[in-house]
C-alpha cells in the first residue's frame, strides 16, 4: 500500500531560498527513497507505507535540527487508491478533463506557467468550491496542495 505525507515546517519565510529546516526535511525524505514534491509552502512525500512511516522520525529530526519550531504532518492514501475502480467521474474530475482538453495535454505534463493557467481556469469554473478540490487538483498537476494554494493566491 502507498501512503502520502504532506508536511510543513515553520517558521515560514517569504520569497527567496527555502529555510534550512525545510531543505533538511526534504533531504531526509529523499534519502528514504520516497518520491518528493518540494514546494514553497510545504512538501509531499509518497511511497510504500512501511518506508514512509519508517522515514517520519528522520524527517522530523532533520527539520528540528535545521531550526524548525513546528512540523505539521498529514498522512493519507493517494487519491487514486481512495476511488473505487470503475466509479463514474466526479464533477471535479470532469472539470479537470475539460481543462486538459482545452490546454491540449494532461495537467501533470504542463510547465509551471501552464499549471498556473490550469488552476486559474479551474478556479473560474468553480472547481475549488467542490469538496477535496485542492488535493485532487494537486494530484492531477503533480504538485503539492500547498503549491495549488500558492497558485491561487498569486492570481491577478
Amino acid at each position: 500500500m502507498e501512503l502520502e505525507a504532506e508536511f510543513t515546517t515553520e517558521p515560514f519565510r517569504g520569497e527567496g531560498e527555502p529555510p534550512e529546516h525545510a531543505v533538511r526535511a526534504r533531504t531526509a525524505a529523499e534519502r528514504a527513497g520516497l518520491s518528493v514534491d518540494f514546494g514553497p509552502l510545504g512538501t509531499t512525500a509518497r511511497g510504500d507505507a512501511d518506508a514512509l512511516l519508517d522515514a517520519l522520525p528522520a524527517i522530523a529530526r532533520a527539520a528540528l535540527a535545521g531550526g524548525a519550531t513546528r512540523l505539521t504532518l498529514q498522512l493519507s492514501t493517494p487519491a487514486a487508491a481512495r476511488e473505487p475502480a470503475g466509479a463514474p467521474p466526479t464533477a471535479l474530475q470532469r472539470l479537470i478533463t475539460e481543462v486538459e482538453r482545452e490546454l491540449g495535454t494532461r495537467l501533470a505534463d504542463l510547465d509551471r506557467p501552464g499549471k498556473q493557467r490550469a488552476v486559474r481556469l479551474l478556479e473560474e469554473r468553480g472547481a475549488f468550491a467542490l469538496r477535496k478540490a485542492a488535493p485532487t487538483v494537486a494530484e492531477a498537476l503533480g504538485v503539492t496542495r500547498f503549491t495549488v494554494y500558492n497558485y491561487l493566491n498569486r492570481q491577478p
